[in-house]
């Protein structure tokens, strides 16, 4: 049975008074997630595998679910991103435009709210892929929250002041900040958005409690006069040739990390080659790897040392980021327990590693690939079609340039083994086009290219959706030890919203139309459908239980977006929705 509700905007239960506050430190990350009843880091546990223990709602009654309060995020400019955090019966989230706010987790109503005062009309043209933020952090009585400008904060968790303040990243250097922060070892972990520009990509660490910087790990090599940094970077030069330095190199870090305090590593995908396609970095289409980008990156949390690292796609030329969503687990595979680290890739590859040693274990395809008829099964290398490697003519290739999964949250439920992708089923076209200069430096790019239909090579993986289905976006159950395809349902895509899945034998899914979807976990039967009248710009949806109560939780809308430096603004399609965070729960 399937219930349809509008959200209203506005519903406020009693308020009962806050429990008393405790601080989160080490010892309580590494257990968080486990009772379920708050939402400490971005993917719930350090593992990010976005598994809640709360079963109250379930199959049997999740269609029952029903409005509760509404907080207003306030003015908008871009897609609301961010996973909310729960602590202490507060609710901490951050606006697209990086504002900060802390509201009671029963009622909706403020507790504080902190404007970091981006200078909106100078940034906004510096921003690489969009006015968004994906998230904060809490440690020791402290907010994490990146600003979109480069700048990280430490606020008070009471209050929302301002504890330290440190400098990331300059606008001025077309990098920004968009991801969640990550806390290991007492540090706290950002990287920064910008591989779409000239810029040269990394990663840092920052002491929490004084906002010192600990370490950087570059994940490109910068110019060899210069000398290297490391001796991770020495090997990666000999990855690359035509003067990369100067072209920036790419491998921004701006979304997926996850940590295994067990095995002392903090794991972070990276960006792809700037700039692109390959024949702009090397003599010939099919050059060199380009460590470290497209790979995920394996270094200690202590001092930021690389221990291994696997790339996906060596010497990209379609934009395959390997930034998205890693989640850690123990599977059995072969009859033998491993601890692996699972990606689904931009590149339609559903990626097992082992994430001791970085050793390939397996990837098939979750959705349509054409630009390789597979991976290695020994190397763990790409077979890539020769046709891919495109030039001056234009070809279609699958997945397309957002990829096959972007940075939407997937989430792995260990009761039916499963993990939930939220996939975009499209193609690109790809042409090499010299009058299309890359920013600041007069050099051709790639760039999507007319006409229709273009030659595409033989194609992999699970077919698209048909046009009836609406078959831009699917969510994906896929099991990651067989690596097959467990059932698929139409909605979504693999850019916005995301899933969380829970004891209760569900997976809800927020969908960017404004959408909040509960689906059975096993077998994927739609039980619920709820719209929430946030369209535009959906971020992931969290679980929480406060009081013997669980509630569902999501934030999204958009506003109006801001102009670019004296260009007007364009009148959108539809109106803008204004921002909102909503709760739903059982009656």
């Amino acid at each position: 049975m399937i219930r349809r509700v509008v959200a209203p905007f506005l519903l406020v239960v009693s308020v009962i008074p806050a429990q008393q506050a405790r601080r989160v430190d080490d010892n309580t990350l590494k257990s968080a997630g486990k009772a379920g009843e708050e939402w400490l880091t971005y993917g719930l546990t350090q593992s990010e595998t976005r598994y809640s223990p709360l079963k109250q709602i379930d199959t049997t009654n999740v269609s029952r679910l029903t409005p509760g309060w509404t907080y207003d995020l306030g003015a908008g400019g871009g897609a609301q991103e961010a996973t909310p955090l729960v602590s202490n019966g507060t609710i901490y989230g951050i606006t697209n435009w990086s504002v900060v706010f802390a509201v009671d987790a029963r009622t909706g109503k403020e507790r504080w709210r902190w404007d970091p005062e981006v200078n909106q009309t100078a940034v906004f043209p510096r921003i690489c892929c969009g006015v968004v933020n994906r998230g904060i952090a809490i440690y020791q009585g402290m907010i994490l929250a990146p600003a979109i400008d480069g700048r990280l904060f430490a606020l008070n968790a009471e209050t929302g002041k301002p504890i330290w303040e440190a400098r990331v990243a300059y606008p001025q250097d077309q990098q920004t900040i968009t991801m969640a922060p990550r806390i290991a070892k007492g540090k706290v972990i950002i990287g920064v958005s910008g591989g779409d520009r000239p810029t040269r990509g990394y990663f840092d660490a920052y002491d929490a409690m004084t906002g010192k910087k600990a370490w950087r790990f570059y994940t490109v090599p910068g110019d060899p006069s210069k000398g290297f940094e490391s001796s991770a970077m020495r090997k990666a030069a000999e990855t690359w040739d035509n003067e990369w330095w100067k072209l920036g190199g790419g491998g921004a870090v701006w979304d997926g990390m996850a940590y295994d305090p067990e095995a002392d590593l903090i794991y972070a995908g990276t960006g792809n080659a700037e700039p692109w396609p390959g024949t702009l970095r090397s003599k010939d289409a099919q050059g060199k790897d380009n460590l470290y980008t497209a790979s995920i990156v394996a270094v200690q949390p202590e001092t930021g040392e690389l221990k291994w690292h696997y790339q996906m796609a060596p010497g990209d030329s379609w934009d395959y980021d390997s930034v998205q969503h890693l989640i850690l687990a123990d599977l059995n595979i072969g009859g033998k327990q491993r601890k692996v680290i699972m990606q689904a890739n931009k590149d339609g590859f559903y990626y097992v590693i082992d994430r001791v040693t970085g050793q390939f274990i397996s990837a098939q395809p979750f959705s349509t690939v054409n630009w390789a008829k597979g991976i290695d099964q020994k190397t763990g290398r790409p077979i890539v079609n020769p046709e891919a490697w495109y030039g001056k003519e234009a070809i279609s290739i699958s997945p397309g340039g957002g990829g096959a999964h972007n940075w939407s949250p997937m989430s792995f439920n260990p009761n039916t083994g499963l993990v939930y992708i939220p996939t975009s089923t499209t193609s690109s076209p790809f042409t090499y086009a010299a009058a299309d200069t890359y920013p600041g430096t007069g050099t051709g790019t790639a760039r999507p290219a007319p006409p229709n239909p273009l030659p595409s090579p033989p194609a992999i993986g699970p077919a698209p959706l048909s046009e009836g289905q609406g078959n831009r976006g699917a969510l994906v159950a896929w099991d990651p030890v067989s690596q097959t395809m467990k059932w698929r349902m139409p909605g979504g895509g693999g850019i916005g919203g995301g899933t969380v899945t829970t004891a209760g034998n569900l997976v809800f899914q927020a969908i960017n139309d404004g959408r909040l979807v509960a689906y059975s976990a096993d077998k994927g039967e739609k039980l619920l459908e709820i719209q929430t009248g946030l369209r535009g710009g959906m971020g992931p949806p969290v679980t929480y239980q406060l009081d013997g109560k669980q509630y569902v939780a999501v934030m999204g809308g958009t506003g109006p977006v801001q102009p670019r430096n004296g260009q007007a603004a364009t009148p959108p399609v539809t109106p803008p929705v204004l921002p909102k965070l909503l709760t739903y729960s059982l009656p």
